[in-house]
C-alpha cells in the first residue's frame, strides 16, 4: 500500500487481527500500535491499551474503543489531556473533528468499513505543533 510505504510513522488504533499483520505493518517502517477486541490473545498481550506518542512537537493518544458517542470527545479529552491530537478505532467510521484543542482522529477503517462510505485511512501532515489530517477513501 503506497500510503504505508510512504509514511515516517504508522499509527495503528486496534483491531489489527494477526501477528502476520502486524509483522506485515513493521516491515512499512516505525508503528505504533494498540490492541482492540478483534485482536488475538497474542497481540493483547504484546500491545498496550492505550499509548501516548511524541511525534516531533505534538503528543497524539492513541486508543482503539472510546466508547459510546454521547460525551465521546470530552472523555477522550479528560483521558488525554496533555495531546494535541487522539487516534481511536472501533467504530469504523472516520472522524476528523475538533473538540477545543484536541483534534479527535478515527481513520476508517482500509479492510472492514461496514457501514461507513467506504474503505479509509487517515493521513496526518505535522508541522512544528499543526497538525493537519486529511481522510483519504480507498478504492472498495
Amino acid at each position: 500500500m503506497r500510503w504505508l510505504e510512504r509514511a515516517n510513522l504508522v499509527l495503528h488504533a486496534g483491531d489489527v487481527v494477526s501477528p502476520d499483520t502486524l509483522e506485515q505493518l513493521r516491515g512499512y517502517g516505525k508503528l505504533e500500535a494498540v490492541h482492540g477486541n478483534m485482536d488475538e490473545e497474542s497481540l493483547r498481550r504484546a500491545l498496550p491499551k492505550q499509548q501516548v506518542v511524541g511525534v516531533g512537537e505534538v503528543r497524539i493518544g492513541l486508543v482503539h474503543d472510546a466508547g459510546p458517542r454521547k460525551g465521546r470527545a470530552d472523555r477522550l479529552a479528560a483521558r488525554f489531556p496533555d495531546c494535541d491530537a487522539v487516534v481511536y478505532g472501533h467504530t469504523h467510521w472516520p472522524e476528523a473533528s475538533r473538540h477545543g484543542r484536541l483534534l479527535i482522529l478515527n481513520p476508517g477503517s482500509p479492510t472492514d468499513w461496514r457501514r461507513s462510505p467506504g474503505p479509509s485511512l487517515l493521513l496526518l501532515r505535522l508541522a512544528g505543533r499543526t497538525i493537519e489530517p486529511e481522510l483519504v477513501f480507498l478504492a472498495a
